[in-house]
């Protein structure tokens, strides 16, 4: 045998070195099941290559740290902060996030102790297979269908994106109502004014909003965007991995820019007050987005290309692009972003953006429960504000980034009712 065939996630040890029998098929059957009853695979990376490391390691992508080191200063700090992340797809998992987990990147209890009071949960309906950040093929085969299938979930969302989309967002509502002494979803200035209400009686309340990673979850129909939008939804991201009916990706293959349906989507985006995330787009989509709107834009989950040079990283200049139209850049937690995975690494690149296009527009973009391998899970960003605070940043400056900012951006940017 001399060619590797197989779902990265579940390719055995033996079939990567080259070699296939009968075993091969128990341990990938080993693998579904560990999904099917954790919900979360055993193995993980930000590419192929990493997963099939990750694999022949045999060692779990994710092993939590302790952070004795962290200041005093730091932890204290770090218990008055409004925390805010705009991306995590802890959604797409089949794990109850009420409960606390050893493995993945975040649920409730984590994120309380991790003090995080607002929290973006993205819908993942499409990842291609083979995905990376050059170049992917639009008809790709599909990881979301058989983790679908092995999940248990509708078969309505088997062939359909925005069924994908809406189960998931079903699931964190539903999540809302069972627990809602710990989470609370927002889809208003309105809602927003009366969690932080709440939120000074309960201090661990987490405030939950829905999107979604990449806008093939409208199916190729713009009715899509108000029907996604009555089920909560409150931001859209226009793209993942791939090339879509509204245009390029920045990791797909023809890099153009908005077509005539993206314009259209964008214009029935901004009627609903939906906030546009440009996470993924090409380039050219970012600027044809810029020329369209009048309202500010988000980077959900990034890096800047200036401190960590990477294919995941759009532009300096069309970061300060968005920024001069309000918008907000949100630095992601692992190496394809920040060239490392580590808090230092996060805090660093916090500190180019601030620099770069002013601490009204950097925040937190963690990209938890994604196909990442963090250094870290939600529990421990105080992690993140020591090394703040190492690097010379004030509490005024902490108190932006780390949430500040992304509450004052949804104050201003959610529907008013």
């Amino acid at each position: 045998m001399t060619t590797v065939v197989g779902t990265p996630y579940y390719v055995a040890p033996e079939v990567l070195k080259g070699s296939y029998a009968r075993e091969c098929d128990v341990w990938s059957l080993g693998v579904i099941l560990y999904v099917f009853l954790c919900g979360y695979p055993p193995f993980e990376g930000d590419s192929n290559t990493q997963i099939f490391k990750n694999i022949l390691n045999q060692k779990l992508a994710f092993d939590p740290k302790e952070w004795s080191g962290v200041s005093d200063k730091a932890k204290e700090l770090h218990k008055t902060l409004i925390i805010g992340d705009w991306h995590s797809d802890s959604a797409l998992w089949n794990r109850d996030l009420s409960k606390t987990y050893d493995y993945g990147h975040e649920d409730i209890p984590r994120m309380q102790t991790g003090n995080i009071a607002l929290q973006m949960f993205t819908t993942v309906t499409k990842s291609p297979s083979g995905q990376n950040f050059d170049s992917n093929e639009t008809d790709a085969r599909d990881n979301i269908t058989a983790l679908a299938i092995v999940q248990g979930w509708p078969i309505k969302t088997w062939s359909s994106l925005t069924e994908r989309a809406i189960f998931q967002a079903e699931k964190m509502r539903d999540l809302s109502l069972r627990d809602s002494k710990n989470l609370m979803l927002i889809e208003s200035q309105s809602d927003l004014k009366q969690f932080m209400i709440k939120r000074e009686l309960n201090p661990t309340l987490i405030g939950g909003l829905i999107g979604t990673e990449g806008s093939h979850a409208l199916d190729g129909d713009l009715t899509n965007i108000q029907r996604l939008y009555n089920k909560g939804f409150r931001m859209m991201s226009l793209h993942h991995f791939f090339d879509n009916k509204l245009g390029g990706s920045l990791h797909g293959i023809t890099k153009q820019g908005l077509t005539d349906f993206g314009k259209q989507s964008i214009i029935e985006m901004l009627r609903l007050n939906i906030i546009i995330d440009v996470s993924h787009s090409s380039e050219n989509v970012v600027k044809d987005v810029l020329d369209i709107t009048n309202r500010p834009i988000v980077v959900s989950h990034t890096g800047f290309n200036g401190y960590c040079e990477s294919p995941r990283n759009i532009s300096d200049g069309l970061m300060q692009s968005i920024a001069k139209k309000g918008g907000l850049i949100g630095v992601g937690f692992w190496d394809g972003a920040v060239c490392d995975n580590t808090p230092k690494s996060v805090a660093e690149a916090i500190v180019y953006g601030i620099e770069l296009i002013g601490v009204d527009h950097v925040a937190l973009g963690s990209d938890f429960d994604g196909a990442i391998t963090p250094g870290f899970d939600s529990s421990e960003l105080v992690a993140i504000t020591h090394e703040l605070l190492e690097l010379g940043l004030s509490d005024f400056q902490i108190r932006k980034v780390m949430g500040g900012n992304m509450f004052a951006f949804l104050q201003q940017n959610l529907p008013t009712n």
